[in-house]
């Protein structure tokens, strides 16, 4: 299941947020051949993040691995549509996506896309790394090989939650002239 919350932060946390990533230098970083920006995530933020997923979700969570990351028009510009996988060598149970910045694009819809896979489905299955990897190399930005199933648009303080072997991407894979910051965090509950 996918869900969303808006308004998931309270607005002193959230203010507080905004500024310090908004301050922030990102740091490029390489991970199979491809290049992430991308800021470590505080403690404050996770503890924050962890406990009102707790209340929400009822059951304890634990973070796996967290982080801000930012795209523009020319940082991080291809679809990338992927699940994820062995995060920090676990798998995670889900994933989520808090939006940080204003929504500054031109375009009318951006957000975060979900996606059916002409084979798989919506859902990756359990298959070798090679598989992953190959799909990973050679299908994740030929978009005929997708179908965009929806997607839930950027917001300000909307955190999305939904399970880590879903497939999905930012959207679109390009269109910010201002920087679209998102804090990630995988998780598993437990």
């Amino acid at each position: 299941m996918i869900y969303f919350v808006d308004d998931f932060l309270d607005n002193e946390s959230y203010e507080i947020v905004s500024k310090q990533v908004e301050g922030s230098e990102f740091e490029e970083v390489v991970v199979g051949g491809k290049s992430f920006w991308i800021v470590p995530s505080n403690g404050m933020m996770d503890i924050a993040v962890t406990s009102r997923l707790e209340a929400m979700e009822g059951r304890p969570v634990r973070n796996i691995l967290s982080f801000f990351r930012m795209s523009s028009e020319t940082c991080d510009t291809d679809w990338r549509i992927h699940s994820d996988q062995k995060i920090n060598g676990e798998q995670p149970d889900r994933a989520v996506v808090l939006f940080v910045s204003k929504n500054h694009s031109d375009i009318e819809l951006t957000g975060t896309a979900f996606w059916e896979h002409e084979e798989y489905g919506h859902v990756m299955p359990s298959v070798s790394d090679d598989e992953f990897d190959r799909m990973l190399k050679d299908e994740a930005n030929d978009t005929s090989r997708w179908k965009l199933n929806t997607v839930i648009g950027h917001r300000e303080n909307r955190l999305i939650s939904y399970p880590s072997s879903y497939f999905h991407s930012k959207y679109p894979n390009k269109s910010w002239k201002e920087r679209r910051m998102i804090f990630v965090m995988f998780y598993c509950h437990g």
